[in-house]
């Protein structure tokens, strides 16, 4: 394959979240292989620094507290305040190919649509389900929804979006505004991280010819990292790590946990953090805030297993895929990608309600041994490794530059 330049498009910069771990990741993978690689995101103050950085757009934010900060960010959404600068770098870098992250809101879909009539091939990573839903999350009252599939007016009946009918309106008017038929034609290939996203792209109305599944990857130098941890002392513990929010379903797991003789360690912050530590007080829930990407290996090698207790159709979490290269097994709800991920053996679990949430917990401190463990590892890092998913997108590219 010859030499490519490759423009990975992400809205932020930094590890905000698995996507953003992704893109950066993905970067580095590809720079390895040879290609040149240029990021285009918007200006952060928590970005990784590179050269390109004089070409990002200008930072917005719905958080600001003046009214015409919001505005600004609500018309960044039609992709206002992108074109000159994502122009700009088109033009000096001249990529074959753009390949995007998450990039609504604060990007927007114009960059494809730039793109595409340059003739640039583009590649699009779905990290959410924000092309099939509104409000990304396919996820009603606690519940798994799918009306948006065919009707997007009821984000706005719903107020779906932080419950609100501002938020909630300007979430309709994107999908309206940039609709499937236009992202599909914009869009040379769709990667879809699950076999379960892919379906429900296609249920979205989304062509089937451009959907591709490929599994997410670890990066080489986190796999090294995680072999070169060997000697922790392990604990009967086990370790939730991730965003505190409603559709996690951290709090289903806490109302188990706070009955249970088990130790939970609970990594991560989000906006439910201070109602879960004043509701769920125990000596044996420990609340740890954010963690090092190093803590997070040294806790998963030290708990007897990592919990997924999510409601939401989770897509492929890099947390699971961390977990398994740990040797730590996983118990996981039996929603969207997480099956795929937790393939039936001796170690890793499904649950599927609360009600036998209970006595999956009891059961994973009693399966695994060290042996299954380093089996474990080793499958994981063979099957999530960074040169694995290089060959699949090369095929990718391949096809659609034929």
């Amino acid at each position: 394959m010859k030499r490519l330049k490759i423009l990975i498009v992400s809205k932020f910069l930094y590890a905000r979240g698995g996507a953003e771990v992704y893109a950066m990741n993905l970067g580095e993978m590809l720079q390895k292989q040879g290609h040149e690689v240029c990021f285009f995101s918007m200006h952060h103050p928590q970005n990784i620094h590179v050269n390109e950085d004089k070409y990002f757009a200008k930072e917005v934010s719905f958080f600001q507290p003046s009214i015409s900060g919001k505005i600004n960010a609500a018309l960044r959404i039609f992709g206002t305040g992108i074109k000159r600068n994502y122009e700009k770098i088109l033009d000096d870098f001249q990529p074959d190919i753009v390949h995007l992250n998450n990039i609504h809101s604060y990007l927007s879909p114009i960059v494809a649509k730039l793109a595409h009539a340059r003739e640039i091939k583009v590649i699009w990573t779905i990290h959410d389900y924000k092309l099939v839903c509104p409000s990304y999350a396919c996820l009603y009252k606690g519940r798994p929804c799918e009306v948006c599939f065919v009707n997007k007016f009821k984000v706005i009946s719903r107020k779906c979006m932080k419950n609100s009918l501002t938020a909630s309106t300007l979430a309709w008017g994107e999908a309206i505004y940039w609709s499937k038929k236009k992202l599909s034609l914009w869009t040379d290939a769709f990667i879809c991280p699950s076999n379960f996203m892919m379906q429900k792209m296609i249920q979205g109305g989304y062509p089937e010819n451009k959907l591709h599944t490929i599994s997410n990857f670890i990066s080489d130098e986190k796999s090294e990292f995680i072999s070169k941890i060997s000697t922790v002392e392990k604990e009967m513990a086990y370790a939730y790590i991730g965003r505190l929010s409603v559709e996690k379903g951290v709090e289903d797991l806490l109302k188990v946990a706070v009955q249970l003789p088990y130790k939970l360690y609970i990594a991560g912050r989000g906006p439910l953090e201070n109602v879960f530590k004043k509701k769920y007080a125990s000596d044996n829930i420990i609340f740890l805030g954010h963690i090092s990407a190093k803590e997070i290996v040294i806790l998963l090698k030290k708990v007897q297993f990592s919990i997924i207790p999510s409601i939401c159709y989770e897509n492929n979490p890099l947390g699971v895929i961390e977990s398994l290269c740990c040797g730590t097994p996983v118990l996981g709800r039996n929603i969207g990608g997480i099956p795929e991920l937790l393939k039936t053996n001796i170690c890793n679990i499904l649950f599927n309600d609360n009600n036998d949430l209970e006595s999956s917990i009891a059961k994973m401190f009693t399966l695994n041994s060290e042996i299954e463990r380093k089996e474990l590892s080793t499958v994981a890092h063979n099957y999530f490794s960074a040169e694995q998913y290089y060959q699949k997108w090369l095929g990718i590219v391949q096809g659609i530059s034929s």
